[in-house]
């Protein structure tokens, strides 16, 4: 038996070639190409809310980012990103961007928090004795937050009121430690006092009036909390009963040293931490139109620069940025002031001041107050100025604030775990000037640990760093902020948190908890001072922090083509979101369909009054819970699979035509006793010889390969190769060695050739043509679903990757499915294509084989090779128009089914590739029509 096969593959050697290299290309391809068919894919759950969307539909972070209440309940607390610090690359950040489908990238980099002084003007016209000749009023402040549970007191504050005349110090801009005095004079300075306000007796003389806000007696101010901070502020009582004081004290922001009003205000400034931010001002207009929400000044360009000054030693860098109009922070300054008429802090030394002052007697004056956010919007009121107008704030000390941890309480109930205050040093020291207090609520209980970027702050030239708006936004003009999208994770939504209990609602006075002001505190406010991402490098120069490598901590995507909550909007979601994470390896959440998920949070007292609270606090559940895991691409495998289908009807037609071809052989075979499983058993061995063969070739080939394409293949994928390949082989030769085994053997010396039923005068060669593909219709059916087949992978492969910009996303059987296009689908189709005009050409050969007889008689008759050639070129191109034209159609239609439309794109598409069918198909019929030559017309014409 074997020598017989053996016989046989070697007696046609090129038929055995011709098979041996179409099993080798399936098998090759396939076990090479599934390697790619392993994908990251995102397995989704949950419950979509279709009413609601964010500002964006997919949130991209950091790599571990998701908290266990996320991966747990898929639900994400308020300003979650507001402790998100860093973590992606610019360079991840392109291939965002690059994402085909991708309409809008918007990236935010959480700087962290930095301090300002915001004025709150206490009014102390009221507590003025004009009869006296000169008093201090003191100033006992107490400070208070949240709805008014936190209270904490601080240091007393004077204000020294004279009838006397004051001179006071003037700065020389050019040199900080040169100044002279309103009156002209230069006076030897107290080395404790420094420059400060001198009184002029009426003998003409003049004594300092001591102001430990001077610098000389405080140090670093970023070592004391604001309640700390006491001052002595002097004040003129004009004959005609105005007042005069420095400048700052009674106007805002005057151009002379000393101005005169009516009404005795004082600035007492406050430490506001603001949130700094950077982002990309073009994608934050297209997300969620930033430009429109200016309100002063002008909006922030991708172009702003750091502005950079070399004073002296010092190397003053401004940071360009948009400031908020709403600070989002409920606090509020009471002052009890009492009235000292026996006082006079002028000439007492600095040691014996604050001593001298605080012993001093009083009565009661009254009361003022200031409410923070007041304040806020007076200073807005100035109006953006780049000479000392709004605003501005020092970023000398940057905070970043950690993750709020929770225990879970029984019911669902969440309770934020409290933390120690940060250590002061956390807001400066000695070697790190800081000009501004801290905050009095750094020293309560907090929810978050607090960290400082390590900022350099030393050598030759000592680097002096603060921000400068250029305008201010008003957050509630943003996109997002309206019913259907006031969806929690959106990036400026100010947190707020309502009572959950009646205890709860009485202590918050039925209003809600808003943040503090403490940055470590359990509520944290938006991002509220906007820079761009190009001042990051440079306000991070220096820096060991890991934000200076991968300063972007979230990217904000919209995707095209999506306009509300639809299956199928949630289809196209995942299948970009999918391809994100395939392409970056961050976290990828889908946030389309999110809606609000009130949540009852816990929170433990505060050291300053606030007792213990339960509040409802609105969380976001996402829309689908979205979870990154391997599986195989279903699409990709489909389509190899496809290969191997059409090597199948490729060797199955091959097969069908040698045991044609070899039925005279056969039937002598029967007639010497051979039964039939015997013959049966010839046929397979002969296409398992050349299915084993090619499947140990398979092996040595499917490493180079792999490595070509960047595919990667281990020893278990290519050893595959070789059962593929005999299975393949196997499948095919199964029905053609059933029928060589049921042919009788005077069957089998019938003609191969079916006899014709009808006849007609052909006018042209596209007539006999048609003819002969209709005498052998299962051939033509053969060689036409092969090539159809590979036509219709192509055209929805064509389809996804250019009509519908690299995905098509649409429904099959009542689920909602998509396809995206890989390198690898693009080859699988095209082999499939190949392997298709191949079984054509095969068809072709084998009519000519089956026809030489009839060929031979037509040549004699005078039929020139030209015409032989052009008629089977006829045949070939009806065969390919067949396959190509229904294998077209058939992938037009699944696409168009798929989407639910039928777009020119892509009948265009569609009429593209069925060309490129026919076309490859009438190259492949040139080898069969070259054969003619080779035809013994003598010898046939004689066997005839």
């Amino acid at each position: 038996m074997f020598h017989v096969i053996w016989g046989q593959l070697r007696g046609r050697a090129g038929r055995s070639v011709a098979l041996l290299v179409g099993v080798l290309v399936a098998t090759t391809g396939f076990t090479v190409l599934t390697g790619a068919t392993t994908t990251s894919r995102l397995a989704v759950t949950g419950t979509v809310e279709r009413n609601t969307r964010a500002a964006y539909d997919i949130l991209v972070r950091p790599e571990g980012t998701r908290t266990p209440l996320e991966a747990a309940r898929g639900l994400v607390r308020p300003n979650y990103l507001s402790d998100t610090h860093g973590g992606i690359t610019t360079a991840q950040y392109e291939q965002v961007r690059a994402v085909a489908g991708v309409d809008v990238a918007a990236p935010i980099a959480m700087i962290g928090y930095s301090t300002s002084a915001v004025p709150l003007r206490l009014d102390l016209t009221a507590a003025v004795d004009r009869s006296l000749d000169r008093q201090v009023i003191r100033l006992d402040p107490t400070y208070v937050a949240e709805r008014g549970l936190s209270t904490a007191p601080g240091k007393p504050r004077y204000v020294y009121v004279t009838r006397h005349p004051l001179i006071h110090p003037i700065f020389d801009p050019e040199n900080l430690n040169e100044f002279r005095y309103t009156d002209g004079r230069r006076y030897a300075v107290d080395d404790v006092c420094g420059p400060v306000p001198r009184e002029v007796l009426p003998d003409g003389s003049s004594r300092p009036i001591c102001d430990p806000q001077s610098g000389a007696l405080i140090g670093n101010r970023g070592t004391l909390s604001e309640r700390d901070n006491w001052r002595v502020t002097s004040v003129r009582l004009l004959p005609d009963g105005r007042f005069e004081a420095e400048n700052g004290v009674l106007a805002r922001n005057g151009d002379g040293p000393t101005a005169a009003a009516d009404r005795l205000t004082v600035p007492e400034a406050v430490t506001v931490p603001f949130l700094l931010a950077a982002v990309d001002p073009d994608a934050e207009q297209r997300l969620v139109g930033l430009s429109g929400s200016v309100v002063d000044g002008r909006p922030l360009r991708a172009g702003d620069a750091v502005s950079e000054k070399l004073l002296g030693t010092a190397r003053n860098w401004s940071v360009p940025v948009l400031a908020t109009s709403r600070p989002y922070l409920d606090s509020e300054l009471r002052a009890t002031l009492t009235r000292l008429p026996a006082a006079r802090p002028a000439g007492l030394p600095a040691i014996e001041l604050e001593e001298g002052l605080r012993r001093a007697a009083g009565t009661p004056a009254g009361v003022a107050r200031a409410d923070l956010a007041d304040a806020y919007r007076s200073q807005l009121a100035t109006g953006i100025s780049d000479q000392g107008g709004c605003c501005f704030g020092q970023l000398q000390i940057i905070t970043q604030p950690g993750v709020v941890a929770y225990d879970e309480r029984p019911g669902g109930e969440l309770r934020a775990a409290a933390v120690p205050p940060a250590a002061p040093e956390v807001f400066g020291n000695e070697r790190d000037f800081n000009w501004l207090p801290r905050p009095w609520l750094t020293e309560d209980v907090g929810a978050r640990t607090l960290r400082r970027i390590p900022l350099p702050s030393g050598g030759a030239i000592t680097p002096f760093r603060q921000w400068r708006a250029v305008g201010v936004f008003d957050p509630e003009k943003l996109a997002g902020f309206n019913d259907v999208g006031k969806v929690p994770l959106e990036t400026y939504e100010p947190p707020v948190a309502e009572g959950a209990d009646d205890r709860s609602r009485a202590a918050l006075g039925d209003r809600p908890l808003e943040p503090s002001g403490n940055p470590a505190g359990y509520l944290s406010a938006p991002p509220l001072l906007l820079t761009n991402l190009a001042s990051v490098p440079k306000l991070l120069d220096g820096s060991s922090a890991p934000q200076r490598t991968a300063p972007i901590s979230a990217i904000r995507v919209r995707v095209a083509d999506v306009h509300g909550y639809s299956e199928r909007s949630a289809e196209r979601v995942r299948l970009i979101a999918e391809r994100i994470a395939r392409a970056t390896g961050l976290d990828v959440d889908i946030t389309l369909g999110s809606s609000p998920a009130p949540q009852t949070v816990e929170l433990p007292a505060g050291a300053f009054g606030r007792p213990a609270l339960r509040l409802s606090e609105n969380w976001s559940a996402l829309g689908v819970a979205a979870v990154i895991t391997k599986a195989v691409d279903r699409k990709s495998a489909a389509l190899f699979v496809l290969v191997l289908v059409v090597c199948v009807l490729f060797l199955g037609n091959a097969v069908s035509a040698a045991v044609r071809d070899r039925r005279p052989e056969l039937a002598v075979l029967a007639c010497l006793g051979w039964p039939a499983r015997r013959i049966g058993a010839l046929v397979l061995g002969e296409v398992a010889a050349l299915g084993l063969a090619a499947g140990l070739l398979s092996v040595g080939l499917a490493f180079p390969l792999g490595a070509a394409l960047d595919i990667g293949v281990d020893w278990r994928r290519a050893l595959l190769a070789v059962p593929v390949a005999l299975l393949l082989a196997l499948v095919a030769g199964v029905a053609p060695a059933l029928r060589a085994a049921r042919a009788h053997p005077a069957a089998a010396l019938r003609p191969p050739v079916a006899s014709a039923r009808w006849v007609r005068r052909p006018r042209s060669l596209p007539g006999p043509a048609l003819v002969n593909l209709v005498r052998s219709p299962g051939r033509t059916v053969l060689g036409a679903s092969a090539l159809a087949i590979g036509v219709a992978a192509l055209t929805l492969v064509a389809a996804t990757a250019y009509a519908f910009r690299g995905a098509i996303v649409g429904s099959l059987l009542g689920d909602t499915v998509s396809l995206s296009v890989r390198g690898a689908d693009a080859l699988a189709a095209g082999a499939t294509v190949l392997l298709g005009a191949g079984a054509v050409a095969d068809v072709l050969y084998l009519n000519i084989r089956d026809r030489a007889a009839e060929l031979a008689t037509l040549r004699a008759t005078g039929w020139t090779d030209a015409a032989l050639g052009r008629l089977v070129g006829y045949e070939g191109f009806a065969l390919g128009a067949l396959g190509a034209l229904s294998g077209a159609g058939l992938g037009l239609g699944g696409a168009a089914w798929l989407v639910g439309e039928l777009p020119v794109a892509l009948v265009a598409v569609a009429a593209a590739v069925a060309l490129a069918g026919v076309l490859v198909t009438c190259l492949a019929a040139l080898v069969p029509a070259a054969l003619l030559r080779r035809l013994p017309t003598a010898r046939l014409l004689a066997e005839e």
